[in-house]
């Protein structure tokens, strides 16, 4: 099974592979950790599990898309985090996804300013 990621992935050799599963270890421990400040800046706490956790979840996502680039970056495997993009379809909707919460995020934070309508 592992040989089969190396092989989709282009990775030759287990070094870059253990990195390759650091990036994405830090980026989901980091960006659920950020998830938190964001959903109580958002005075989303108050609301019944059954709102929360989807509305937290659409939190989390643009926010993972943004660091597994940036961790990518740092550890120097950008061009493996690429690679995810052989999976069209769930790539396009979770970039699609989080330059739609970026733009509402710029907006609300703007107080409208950015990217009229």
């Amino acid at each position: 099974m592992i040989k089969r990621i190396k092989d989709k992935w282009g990775i030759e050799n287990n070094f870059q592979f253990a990195v390759i599963l650091v990036v994405f270890a830090v980026t989901g421990s980091v960006s659920a950790k950020l998830s938190g400040p964001t959903a109580e800046y958002f005075e989303i706490d108050s609301l019944h599990a059954i709102l929360y956790w989807p509305i937290r979840l659409l939190i989390v996502f643009p926010i993972y898309q943004i660091l597994l680039i940036w961790f990518g970056f740092i550890f120097g495997v950008i061009v493996s985090v690429f690679t995810l993009q052989k999976d069209k379809f769930i790539f396009n909707f979770f970039f699609k996804m989080s330059i739609l919460f970026s733009k509402k995020l710029a907006n609300f934070l703007s107080f409208g300013l950015l990217f009229r309508e």
